[in-house]
């Protein structure tokens, strides 16, 4: 039998680096597994504004992660470089199938994250990536001076469709309702960006396009009147982005832990799931703040639930 670590964290998002940071002060030897880059959605944020102590001015989502790993590195939590495919959660010792090899801890966080839920609407799949985007901060870049239109009403949309106007010759958001549901604050200054516009009581229904996307039917969701958009002929192309909500990323341990019906795993306060050593953080869990500030929180609690945890089996 290989290692077995007291901790292993498996995501490196807000919440998996804040429980790192909090694991690694407690002297637990911890292991933060992650398959990608650090930081999940926050990454690919240009902007934070609303995280307490964050810079006043200029700091990004990977600016804070970026001080977030470097204090994970300094409390001495090991780091690997993963995808897990499988999980055994029973027992004493938990064992995460990795595709590099097997890790086994006395506790496990499971801090997973979530991903972009899809826009919903007909051919979307053939357009990712070919006009449909789900990442303002990754793709705003390929449509300097062209239309963009984004989907979405709250503040992921909004603050994302207004940055998108220092790219793009015209934004457009299309919502569901005749409101916005972002916060005031947001709104405000939504408003009053140039370039940025608004397409109340609408659904994206289809897309198409040849091998891009310069084309989609838009549905009135009060009169169910369908409005064809083009791209302009010169442009031959325009882009959608899509923020309208996530989808927890727990495939991977369904059947090892409880998930609720939307997929997310409950925990109680202290962070902890229906399996003893087990716990879960940010925003794989069902949550009314889906925030850096939440996620880091949970992160936290869930380190000292689990140091408690490790504690009680000597």
């Amino acid at each position: 039998m290989g290692k077995i670590y007291d901790l292993i964290i498996l995501g490196a998002g807000p919440a998996g680096l804040a429980a790192g940071i909090y694991a690694g002060r407690d002297r637990l030897d911890t292991l933060i597994i992650e398959k990608g880059q650090d930081g999940g959605q926050i990454a690919i944020t240009n902007e934070i504004e609303n995280y307490p102590g964050s810079k006043l001015e200029g700091e990004s989502g990977p600016s804070l992660i970026a001080r977030m790993t470097a204090q994970v590195e300094k409390f001495g939590a090991q780091r690997e470089s993963d995808t897990i495919k499988s999980v055994e959660l029973d027992g004493d010792v938990k064992t995460l199938h990795g595709t590099k090899g097997d890790y086994q801890a006395k506790a496990v966080i499971l801090a997973l994250g979530a991903h972009p839920r899809p826009i919903g609407c007909k051919n979307e799949e053939k357009f990712v990536g070919r006009g449909i985007s789900f990442c303002a901060t990754c793709d705003a870049g390929f449509f300097e001076d062209f239309e963009v239109y984004v989907v979405g009403g709250g503040n992921s949309a909004v603050e994302e469709a207004m940055y998108l106007t220092h790219y793009a010759r015209k934004v457009t958001v299309i919502h569901r309702r005749d409101a916005l549901r972002a916060d005031e604050l947001v709104q405000e200054k939504a408003f009053k960006t140039p370039k940025l516009e608004f397409m109340w009581n609408s659904v994206v229904e289809e897309v198409d396009g040849d091998d891009l996307l310069n084309k989609m039917i838009v549905k009135n969701t009060k009169t169910g009147e369908l409005t064809t958009i083009e791209a302009d002929p010169e442009d031959g192309l325009f882009g959608l982005f899509g923020f309208i909500g996530y989808l927890p990323n727990t495939d991977v341990v369904k059947g090892a832990v409880e998930l609720d019906e939307r997929g997310y795993i409950p925990t109680d306060a202290d962070m902890a799931t229906n399996v003893p050593g087990v716990f879960a953080a940010g925003d794989v869990r069902p949550k009314s703040l889906r925030q850096v500030v939440t996620a880091a929180a949970d992160g936290a609690i869930a380190a000292k639930a689990a140091y408690r945890y490790i504690d009680s089996l000597k």
